[in-house]
């Protein structure tokens, strides 16, 4: 979050490259296909299949060259299921397959979890495709009222639907997740990562269900997907870096973060995130910055572009918060130990629910924050209106609200 992210047009074309080569090898001769159901998967939504699937996974991933493994039309019903490497194949295929149909079900008892429901660890040259987006089900709703994260600090965080860990060179594509315990899908250490043509759903009041939570990797695409859930629609946490997010459709939820950042001990940097042609209906949020205030370690957020944004109906569309505190007890006594710097807000364009429609809220002076181009009409009877605290912004070109005093 260094150099910045590829153009737009550049990084699509090698996204799609990318898929054009994973679909010209699965065409290819020498490409071993592996079908769950010969591993006693049953897909019949009543049947546990994870062991199954698992030993379905275990075979294709200890099988040299080219392999895929092919979920068939079905509904399987799994607890956790972790998809492990390092693999003796050079490329795999995890294929959720779908006519009409292809689920992946969550159960429902929370003993059975660990901090995640399906696991993808370890791997180089992973691609996790569906057809028809295939869909990928946390029955959440089950989960939900054990959720207390939204009000205590030492809350017990329910299952991520989809974990994504210590991968190299990964596609996900074509993908649909509804209803998750916790985070729909997290990205944890991963280098060089594209997602496209995601779909990513849960009730507007289904709690912590982030889309796409980031964390502690290099190299991220996401593209060309819509997004709406009952918290961030995606969030960008500490340790991030070039991280690229274009055209993706956000609504309900919180709106798309940065943070939060600054709660825990050892946090890295988060430089160089470029996000583009994001629309935002309905949300709390736009983009947002958010960092804790008395931050244990000192940690930078820095050069971020967000621009050619489209705003419905937002009740805050650009938001710097470094008193970012859910809780009702907040005393508001510290300053942050993030240090915001170079952040450029460009082409922002739409309404808000609220009048204050542009919030820089620094703990610390925010150094090189730009605003360029921006036109946000409050949808009541007053004008929108600009509320800073330390932020020293430069404003460029047209600016509606009016730039702080």
């Amino acid at each position: 979050m260094e150099p910045r992210p590829r153009p737009v047009a550049v990084a699509v074309n090698a996204l799609l490259c990318v898929l054009s080569l994973c679909v010209s090898a699965a065409e290819a001769e020498n490409v071993t296909t592996y079908d769950a159901k010969n591993f006693g998967a049953k897909g019949n939504g009543v049947d546990d299949d994870t062991k199954a699937l698992v030993a379905a996974w275990k075979k294709a991933c200890g099988t040299p060259g080219t392999v895929t493994l092919v979920i068939p039309p079905g509904t399987y019903y799994i607890g956790p299921a972790h998809f492990h490497g390092p693999c003796e194949a050079v490329a795999i295929t995890f294929f959720l397959q779908a006519s009409t149909c292809g689920v992946l079900m969550a159960a429902t008892d929370l003993k059975r979890f660990g901090n995640d429901w399906i696991e993808f660890g370890w791997v180089t040259n992973l691609t996790v495709v569906g057809q028809n987006g295939g869909v990928i089900d946390g029955q959440g709703a089950a989960s939900w009222p054990f959720n207390k994260c939204p009000v205590r600090k030492d809350c017990k965080v329910l299952p991520t639907s989809v974990m994504f860990l210590n991968n190299q060179n990964t596609v996900v594509r074509d993908i649909t997740s509804v209803n998750s315990k916790f985070f729909h899908i997290a990205l944890l250490h991963n280098n060089n990562m594209r997602m496209s043509n995601l779909r990513i759903h849960a009730p507007e009041n289904s709690p912590n269900t982030d889309g796409i939570h980031i964390e502690r990797n290099t190299g991220v695409i996401i593209s060309d997907s819509r997004i709406g859930t009952g918290d961030d629609c995606i969030s960008i946490g500490q340790g991030n870096h070039n991280i690229y997010i274009a055209r993706v459709h956000c609504g309900p939820g919180h709106g798309m973060s940065v943070g939060s950042l600054g709660r825990y001990v050892g946090e890295g940097d988060v430089t160089s995130i470029h996000v583009t042609d994001m629309t935002f209906q309905g949300t709390m949020n736009g983009v947002r910055i958010k960092t804790w205030e008395n931050s244990p370690t000192k940690s930078f957020a820095a050069r971020m572009l967000f621009e050619n944004m489209v705003m419905k109906d937002v009740q805050t569309p650009i938001i710097i918060d470094q008193k970012y505190c859910p809780y009702y007890n907040c005393e508001h006594r510290y300053v942050s130990g993030v240090t915001i710097e170079d952040i450029k807000f460009k082409n922002i364009k739409g309404t808000s629910t609220l009048p204050v429609a542009v919030l820089l809220r620094c703990g610390v002076p925010c150094r090189g924050v730009v605003l360029q181009n921006v036109d946000l009409s409050y949808n009541g009877q007053a004008g929108t209106l600009s509320h800073c605290e330390n932020a020293n912004a430069t404003y460029v070109g047209y600016q509606h609200p009016q730039p702080c005093i």
